[in-house]
């Protein structure tokens, strides 16, 4: 499976982060211990919404159109 899931920053609410992987707990984890300058300002995380697809493409596309304009408007529409 692949999944694309959004996470919220704890310390700064309303600040959102939207990937994919194929290891989500992996991926969730590497989030939290990461010290680059992006992870640390936000840390911690929590997981808001993740959805799972079977290929990987259709995951690729759909992170696209969540990072997009009205893929935003769709994620806080029906995510929040």
């Amino acid at each position: 499976m692949h999944y694309v899931y959004i996470l919220e920053s704890v310390a700064v609410p309303g600040h959102f982060y939207i990937g994919s992987t194929n290891n989500l707990r992996r991926r969730f984890r590497q989030h939290q211990a990461e010290v680059d300058a992006h992870a640390a300002k936000y840390r911690p995380w929590k997981l808001k919404t993740y959805l799972a697809f079977e290929k990987k493409a259709t995951a690729v596309r759909f992170e696209s159109y969540l990072k997009s304009g009205s893929g935003r408007a769709f994620a806080k529409r029906h995510f929040d």
